[in-house]
């Protein structure tokens, strides 16, 4: 019998895992364990959106405990938002994926999209019904097993809320589908950069755009992208994987970089599924080498 059981009915035992399979989920204080021996007890699904008409590359990650899973969904999440381009901080990741513990980790899903730069954090548990209160300090609904694991003094959306909207994002709370909640947050260029600086795809940002390249009315590039734009150049023709083995980068970037050239027109898709070199991206090269 697990502690679980015993926090809801004392000292009744319950004669096997058949009976105690009956009982709602809502009774239990926490899901029962995978029993399997060597097999975690805890679990949570990662999604990555690299493009929107794509399906997403998933991830399940696992713990042996609640806390356990609460750092590694954060770290997770925290290395593939980087990967893909975006800045949001740790912290405000962190403090989130530590509200799963309101929803007993039922059924938790995190979804990375818009190159990192959202970040949307869903589950099945009871929900919040008064969403406005969540996000003022000292409202909370943790108990005092949940105060074992997180601080419970309802800090961590609220320290959220403010740095979002001290830095330019946003934060969202919806009801999901059916039941849980989902909370979205999403990073925005910070209050003080510069208006010709653009956030690119792959984290970096992009500088200002060359004379040469102004006046052509190109898409000013990172210096990453600029090394993929003259492998294409080079090679003739490259896909995500080249790009991936030739620049030493990971293959979501790599596509991400080719797909932030193909949409400015310095490259384009042939049959093959390929991506060859337009005119544009030549007289953009020519541009850079004469300077």
């Amino acid at each position: 019998m697990g502690e679980y059981v015993k926090s809801f009915f004392g000292d009744q035992a319950v004669a096997s895992k058949g009976e105690r399979e009956t009982l709602h989920p809502s009774v239990l204080a926490v899901p029962p364990p995978d029993e399997t021996i060597g097999s975690p007890a805890w679990s949570a699904r990662i999604a990555v959106y690299d493009a929107p008409a794509a399906a997403p590359r998933t991830e399940e990650v696992t713990g042996s405990s609640e806390e356990e899973l609460i750092e590694q969904i954060a770290s997770r999440v925290f290395s593939h938002s980087r990967e893909t381009g975006g800045d949001v901080p740790y912290t405000v990741i962190r403090e989130v994926t530590e509200n799963f513990i309101h929803a007993e980790f039922r059924e938790p899903v995190v979804s990375i999209l818009e190159g990192g730069q959202t970040i949307r954090f869903a589950d099945q548990g009871p929900g919040i019904c008064d969403k406005k209160r969540a996000v003022l300090p000292g409202f909370t609904t943790a108990t005092s097993r949940m105060k074992g694991v997180i601080r419970g003094v309802g800090s961590g959306l609220p320290i959220v809320n403010d740095y979002l909207g001290f830095s330019g994002g946003s934060l969202e709370i919806d009801d999901n589908l059916g039941s849980g909640t989902v909370v979205t947050v999403r990073s925005s260029v910070h209050e003080g950069e510069s208006p010709n600086l653009l956030r690119a795809p792959g984290g970096e940002t992009a500088v200002e755009a060359e004379p040469a390249a102004a006046v052509a009315g190109l898409t000013p590039l990172t210096t990453r992208q600029k090394q993929v734009l003259s492998l294409v150049l080079e090679l003739g023709e490259v896909g995500p994987t080249i790009v991936s083995k030739e620049l030493s980068v990971a293959l979501s970037t790599a596509y991400r970089d080719l797909a932030y050239l193909e949409q400015g027109g310095l490259i384009e898709s042939d049959a093959s599924g390929k991506r060859v070199l337009t005119g544009e991206g030549s007289s953009y090269l020519d541009s850079l080498f004469a300077q």
